[in-house]
């Protein structure tokens, strides 16, 4: 056992002389701040340094950022019991304590910096495996087509991780090898020998590698050939010839197809066709719509067609790419092609220049005065005779040449307050056809109806004799248009003689009450006339009366009954049903 621990002392004492090293280059020393380098990577046990203690200094202590890999012995020697990493931990900041024997500090803490050398232990990589580029055809040779960045961990701008790149391989070679290249420092990656075209080759798979003094990583990089737009779209045939269609011709009906070839790829901006009309279509009567799968044009009508406006279109077609030509490529006569759309009349109905026509009036304009005009013209320049249809009421008429509208009685809102007529207009000659509008005539209220009784009353009486004042409740209506927000009725009595008696007041917009003003009546029949003035512009008054108010009324009559008094009640005949 002495033998063993000797033995181990001296392997330290040989570690110590060996591999440490520090600052001044000595390895042992007092306690003070003090800064190490050390290479990643070295075998665990190496002595770093040893502290010489002052009493009563008898340990040391050590605290910081040791990750489990450095320690200190109580006689003060600092070793790492595992490889350092630069990676991990480039810097290590530790404490270095004296201690004495009862555990109290002495000196320190004091600061001990451990530098971590970086050595060349970490392999390039890149992002991702696979890379994908692009290069558009006929580029030139020195075109960019991207840049493949590698990265290493080692340390930056040192030999370590300075990086190397370069083309091992190319697949297809076609036409030959050497088709591209990349920068050795930077990864940029860019068309070398000649320039490509999709047709011959649309793609190229190459692998790159990039290396370090050490290590080398491959990564593989997909390269698309994309096609440019430098063919212009032909069409099958420069003339389509004429074409011949009547005016009636249903809007949506495709009447032609026409067809041009492009020879960029398929499926693409650069080969798809759009065509528009650029002569001959000025009021956009026409459309073409293009099938995606063989780019045919279907020539559609949009707007109706019209002879009388322009009887020969001579329309020219252009066929362009949504994709721009590249430059120095123009379309030209190949592009475009022209045919002639022939036009004939059919005799078509007059033509209303709105559906609805529309008028306001006054209930109480004069026979004859004109409330409206409507206006027709026949496509075929026919003369035009008006009508009236549904005419229910007789109210109006129209002028069969002008189309003017007159009142040929008096009007009623009341009767009708919206009154609607179609109005026909009909060629003169030809096939006599004919077109139908409406005309509404919305009347305006005029205050042209007295205020009466809303209902018919019968059998209003009050008891009698009356012990207190008696009161009838009656409502009133008007057959104007009601005011907002309710009418505005005023009351009176007619005759002097019965403001003696009687009295009449307003309970609400479309009620009153007519009531006594004393209990001294006779029993009787009783007429009350009531004035009513309804607040218009002129105001109206209507007289009502309430006949029967009180019928012989109801009265109490004693007489004998086989020696008994018995109470009969009598009441004279009802009244006749109220009228204003």
């Amino acid at each position: 056992t002495m033998m063993r621990a000797q033995l181990h002392c001296l392997c330290l004492l040989i570690l110590y002389l060996t591999a440490g090293y520090g600052q001044e280059r000595k390895f042992s020393g007092p306690l003070k701040p003090m800064t190490f380098s050390i290479f990643e990577g070295q075998e665990p046990s190496q002595v770093i340094f040893q502290f010489k203690a002052s009493p009563p200094a008898v340990t040391f202590k050590l605290t910081g950022e040791t990750d489990g890999i450095f320690q200190i012995q109580p006689d003060g020697l600092l070793y790492h019991n595992k490889a350092l990493d630069r990676e991990t931990r480039a810097v290590h900041k530790l404490q270095v304590s004296t201690l004495d024997a009862y555990g109290a500090t002495v000196e320190g803490p004091v600061p001990i910096t451990i530098e971590v050398k970086d050595i060349n232990d970490n392999r390039p990589t890149f992002l991702q495996p696979n890379y994908e580029g692009s290069v558009r055809q006929n580029s030139r040779p020195g075109s960019n087509i991207g840049t493949f960045i590698g990265h290493d961990m080692d340390e930056e701008n040192t030999a370590n991780s300075v990086l190397e790149y370069k083309i091992v391989d190319q697949i297809p070679k076609l036409p030959k090898e050497g088709l591209f290249l990349v920068q050795t420092y930077s990864g940029v990656v860019q068309l070398a020998g000649q320039s490509l075209k999709k047709q011959d080759t649309p793609q190229y798979n190459l692998t790159i590698e990039v290396s370090d003094k050490d290590f080398k990583t491959l990564c593989h990089v997909e390269i698309n050939v994309i096609d440019i737009n430098d063919q212009i779209p032909i069409f099958e045939k420069s003339d389509y010839g004429n074409l011949t269609l009547a005016e009636d011709t249903a809007v949506g009906s495709t009447i032609l197809t026409i067809r041009a070839t492009d020879t960029d790829e398929p499926f693409t901006g650069s080969s798809k066709i759009l065509y528009r009309i650029i002569q001959g279509d000025s009021e956009g009567q026409l459309g073409i719509d293009t099938d995606p799968q063989t780019n045919a044009g279907y020539v559609i009508i949009k707007k109706p067609l019209d002879f009388e406006t322009v009887a020969i279109h001579n329309i020219v077609f252009q066929a362009e790419n949504p994709e721009p030509l590249v430059s120095g490529v123009h379309y030209n006569t190949s592009s475009s092609a022209k045919f002639k759309l022939i036009v004939t009349d059919v005799n078509e109905a007059p033509q209303f220049s709105q559906r609805i026509y529309q008028a306001k009036v006054r209930e109480d304009v004069a026979v004859g005065t004109k409330v409206g005009n409507v206006t027709a013209k026949d496509p075929e320049n026919l003369d035009i005779s008006y009508s009236l249809r549904d005419n229910t009421r007789g109210w109006l008429k129209i002028d069969p040449v002008t189309g003017e509208i007159f009142t040929t009685a008096p009007l009623d809102r009341e009767a009708e307050s919206l009154y609607r007529v179609q109005v026909m207009a009909t060629e003169v000659g030809g096939s006599s056809q004919s077109s139908i509008a409406s005309f509404h005539l919305t009347l305006l209220d005029v205050n042209d109806n007295p205020p009466r009784l809303a209902k018919e009353y019968t059998g209003l009486f009050l008891c009698h004799p009356l012990h207190q004042e008696g009161t009838l409740i009656f409502e009133v209506t008007d057959d104007d248009q009601r005011s907002f927000p309710s009418p505005h009725f005023s009351y009176s009595l007619v005759s002097e003689s019965s403001q003696n008696d009687w009295k009449v007041s307003r309970v609400n917009g479309t009620h009153a009450k007519l009531s006594t003003k004393h209990t001294n009546f006779e029993e009787g029949l009783y007429s009350v006339p009531i004035r009513i003035s309804d607040g218009g512009r002129p105001p109206l008054e209507g007289v009502v009366s309430l006949p029967g108010i009180i019928l012989a009324v109801v009265f109490i009559r004693i007489k004998k009954n086989e020696g008994k008094d018995t109470v009969e009640s009598a009441q004279a005949s009802e009244a006749q049903p109220l009228r204003n």
